[in-house]
């Protein structure tokens, strides 16, 4: 058992966990079924069955749960609210692309012993210390390997696990290691035997040697020869001898060195592997570039199809891209729109069997989620396929919704000559879209258009889901009531370099596929990077990724392509 998991019995919350509960998964209306969770005894991996199942059986670490949210809050369970109330449900959301786990528990006291529960173990994950994390690796791997349980392994069995591990060593020197951590002259190694032979064989010689260079006896660095290190090799010695006394203090392992004062080569190398040791400089995670230039001379993180979960051609739509994608920093998404049945404007990937979303929903959850990560503003991607009438509609929800996030007019009510910034945008939510007219005036009620997406419209298309109505091109009609949404993202189709030189406007922005965008960077890169300084241009991947793959979008950056289907942390 994890020596640290004992001291978790004194939580209520942990104690129901590791009791175990049987919990409903939910995966759809019909989709309902009751599972058996417990935490295990590490304290950090959470497992579940079927209780009709035979050996059958899921886990997953709590380092990989990004956040719990209590009650209706999320797609699956407001679809059986009328069957479970709010306070029995939650939801698990995970990192990365890992689908969430949404569960009902019997009791609103089980929910929450649950709830908080995990929240702890997110929190332990979080703000586990260097040695915590190594020693929990090594623990999950002996446990891993040591099949029946008795918590020991042999030679045979270590060499087996350190191949699992990835450890590639010379099995003589593999033996006569473990022979040095067998003091007991056994024949084996129980846990802790194996991570004092598991740090031998893989000490870092070059480490070593630095911590021998420094140490006057080989064996710990005192406080005056750890300030010393600091200064010549890391650069630090304006922080003195206290600085040196809090690094022992927050990376030795060993008791006796820190009431010493002395850092042994455990705590040397921990401190080396922390963020602390790293040559990255801390301050560049936060923001230090200068965000007052004009929006157009920023790369913008943006997402293609934002709306879907898996592939362009069955997978499932959902609320929770949107989430994810504006978690990871992402300030460009997309809303592909279509008349819905019901008067209701829906966004799902056109003529395909991908599912469908409510426009009127995913603009709710943009204005919770939209600047939980950043403050800089974010912009939505329309592609307009609606009729006039769902148009005004999908306006109705924008200034609804949005209230004033949503930038409905140019700033200090001038006509602008470039675009604002990052910083003059802060907290708003800009459209991306056709407009009737230009900025600086009105014209009719409608305006006759086509499509948002410019490859689509010049029989230059490169996708096999979507329509090419190069054959037979249908008129759209704009909304003037989505059309004055429009202010600094007024979509047009792109006609040249030349016409752009003479003709276009800083508030224009122009869409590229792939392909298109590969073959003017060829041809006239040079025109791509001057148009690039004013205007904003999106590209976007081949129709034929199906698989919702990205491009390498580093020919793009090179002219100055400032929206690339591409995940990141906002502008840069």
């Amino acid at each position: 058992m994890d020596p640290k998991a004992s001291r978790r019995h004194d939580d209520p919350h942990i104690n129901v966990m590791m009791a175990g509960s049987t919990l409903r998964k939910i995966k759809s209306r019909s989709w309902k079924k009751p599972r058996h969770f417990r935490l295990l005894e590490d304290g950090l991996t959470i497992w579940y069955k079927s209780r009709w199942a035979g050996k059958g059986h899921s886990t997953f670490k709590a380092k990989d749960i990004e956040a719990v949210r209590e009650g209706h809050q999320s797609e699956v369970l407001l679809s059986i609210a009328e069957e479970f109330p709010a306070d029995l449900c939650f939801t698990l959301v995970f990192h990365g692309r890992q689908g969430n786990l949404d569960l009902v528990a019997d009791s609103p006291e089980e929910a929450q012993a649950w709830i908080q529960g995990v929240r702890k173990l997110i929190h332990k994950a979080q703000t586990m210390d260097e040695k915590e994390r190594l020693d929990q690796w090594v623990w999950e791997w002996f446990k891993k390997a040591d099949k029946n349980k008795d918590g020991k392994m042999n030679f045979k069995e270590v060499t087996k696990l350190l191949k699992m591990m990835n450890v590639e060593m010379n099995e003589e020197h593999i033996l006569h290691l473990f022979k040095m951590a067998d003091k007991s002259e056994s024949g084996s190694l129980e846990m802790k035997q194996f991570v004092q032979f598991y740090k031998m064989l893989t000490q870092r010689d070059e480490v070593w040697k630095v911590f021998q260079d420094y140490s006057g006896d080989g064996e710990k660095l005192m406080l005056e020869e750890l300030e010393s290190f600091l200064r010549i090799e890391q650069s630090e010695g304006e922080k003195g001898p206290q600085h040196a006394k809090e690094l022992i203090d927050r990376y030795e392992p060993s008791d006796t060195a820190i009431n010493q004062a002395a850092m042994t080569l455990d705590g040397f190398q921990m401190y080396l592997c922390s963020p602390e040791g790293s040559i990255f400089k801390p301050n560049y995670l936060e923001l230090h570039q200068d965000m007052t230039q004009p929006l157009s001379h920023y790369f913008i993180s943006s997402s293609h199809n934002t709306y879907l979960l898996e592939d362009q051609l069955r997978g499932p739509s959902s609320l929770e891209a949107y989430i994810k994608a504006l978690k990871r920093g992402c300030r460009c998404v997309e809303l592909d729109c279509w008349d819905g049945s019901d008067g209701e404007p829906i966004v799902y990937h056109g003529h395909t069997l991908t599912t469908k979303i409510l426009f009127k929903d995913i603009i709710t959850t943009l204005k919770e989620y939209a600047f939980k990560v950043s403050d800089f503003p974010v912009i939505l991607s329309v592609e307009n396929h609606c009729s006039v009438e769902q148009q005004t509609v999908m306006a109705q929800h924008l200034r609804q919704i949005l209230g004033d996030m949503l930038l409905t007019c140019v700033l200090n009510g001038q006509i602008p000559e470039q675009l604002p910034s990052p910083q003059d945008l802060k907290g708003r939510i800009l459209l991306k879209a056709k407009k009737i007219g230009d900025v600086e005036g009105c014209m009719d009620e409608t305006l006759t258009e086509f499509s948002d997406e410019e490859e689509m419209t010049n029989g230059d298309s490169d996708s096999p889901t979507k329509e090419n109505p190069s054959a037979d091109k249908k008129p759209e009609k704009l909304s003037r009531e989505l059309s004055d949404l429009v202010v600094y993202c007024k979509s047009v189709h792109f006609h040249g370099f030349e016409h752009a030189r003479t003709h276009a406007k800083c508030y224009e922005i122009s869409s590229f596929s792939e392909s298109k965008a590969k073959r003017l960077i060829k041809e006239a890169g040079t025109d791509f990077v001057q148009q690039n300084k004013c205007q904003l241009s999106r590209i976007y991947p081949s129709g034929f990724r199906t698989d919702s793959s990205n491009y390498n979008p580093q020919e793009m950056w090179n002219v100055g392509c400032q929206i690339d289907s591409w995940p990141g942390n906002g502008f840069k």
